[in-house]
């Protein structure tokens, strides 16, 4: 019985011996690599690059107060038309108590002021009848006095303004009622009521109220790569694809390119704009994420082949042509343009010619 188990482990031993043997012999073994062999052929090429953006209305206006204040009012709702000068909300004043205090003083001064010029007035009007000042001395107390007047008026104005927003004489133009300075779609309303607002200065950007956009003349504005840039120029079409509506593609044109690059995640991009054609009843909304294609180059019934078939080296190109006995026989070929699937042979080949294409196999002998 121990016989008989030795046996079987030296059997057991020799097993994983030549086991091992044949695996490495076999990993030594050259490899046969095996290619396509493809032929050239007649086709139309296209270089296109696709730029990401987003569509956007050319012409969107922040509405802002012409006076510090309090929304009270408003009128409007994001989503809504909105016409040239129609209010969208109403604002109310908030005053500055030393602008107040000043245009107060300036009531009551211009109240006396006014008061002593008409006391000269009456005054010099008795003499005037009576024919003993001149006509030149009677017209300057007058002109004084229509002077003491206006001053009057408008220091009431300017009281009015800072105390209410808006005064009797300017009414219809208060600066309280916040308008649209353009027709179109109210975009976004930022403001509720009670909210404060500020008027836009010098220091200030002011408070934004609302937001229209002219939502029948929409761009696509974009970033392309600074390697694609060379290849474009305005008035070339563009086909702008928009991500929330993937089935319907719209036609538009370039029409700005910037003449500065901006760096983005560590590339130098330039902003491209391009005019949208958008039929009158597709519903654009602004921001809408969109990709567009443009045509660098293009080339009708060239010859072409797989570009995996070209060799590059420094500034040549170079295929394998097969022979009858199925060697490779390097040749140098001219290229043009590429859609990075195939490229244009514009030189070395014909379309009788085989050459080596990809690889597909490779297997042991």
């Amino acid at each position: 019985m121990k016989k008989f188990t030795r046996i079987l482990v030296f059997a057991l031993i020799a097993i994983v011996f030549l086991g091992t043997f044949v695996y490495l012999y076999q990993r030594s073994r050259p490899k046969v690599e095996k290619y396509e062999e493809v032929s050239p052929t007649i086709g139309d090429l296209m270089k296109t690059t696709i730029i990401t953006g987003k569509i956007v209305p050319r012409d969107e206006v922040n509405i802002k107060p012409q006076i510090s204040g309090i929304i009270s009012e408003l009128y409007k709702e994001a989503g809504e038309q909105v016409k040239e000068d129609e209010v969208i909300a109403k604002v109310k004043v908030i005053p500055e108590m030393g602008s107040l205090s000043s245009a107060q003083s300036r009531v009551r001064l211009s109240e006396i002021n006014l008061k002593q010029a008409q006391t000269n007035f009456d005054r010099q009007k008795t003499l005037y009848e009576k024919k003993l000042v001149s006509g030149e001395d009677f017209d300057q107390v007058k002109q004084a006095l229509d002077q003491a007047t206006e001053e009057m008026a408008a220091s009431r104005d300017a009281l009015e303004v800072i105390r209410d927003g808006v005064s009797r004489s300017n009414a219809t133009a208060s600066s309280t009622l916040i308008r649209s300075t353009i027709s179109g779609l109210i975009l976004d309303i930022p403001v509720k009521v009670g909210n404060s607002v500020i008027l836009s200065n010098t220091f200030n950007e002011g408070t934004t109220i609302a937001t229209v956009a002219d939502m029948n003349n929409m761009i696509f504005d974009g970033n392309v790569d600074e390697t694609d840039v060379g290849g474009l120029s305005e008035g070339m079409p563009v086909k702008i694809t928009i991500g929330a509506l993937q089935d319907l593609t719209f036609e538009a044109r370039l029409e700005y390119i910037a003449p500065k690059a901006v760096e983005m995640s560590g590339a130098n991009q330039f902003q491209v704009k391009a005019a949208v054609n958008v039929p009158e009843e597709q519903n654009i909304r602004s921001g809408y994420s969109a990709n567009a294609e443009i045509v660098l180059q293009s080339a009708t019934q060239v010859l072409t082949i797989p570009e995996s078939a070209i060799e590059f080296t420094n500034d040549s190109s170079f295929v394998y042509l097969v022979d009858k006995d199925g060697a490779y026989t390097k040749k140098a070929v001219q290229t043009g343009i590429s859609d990075g699937l195939n490229i244009e042979i514009k030189s070395g080949l014909s379309t009788s010619d085989k050459i080596r294409g990809s690889k597909i196999i490779e297997s042991k002998q």
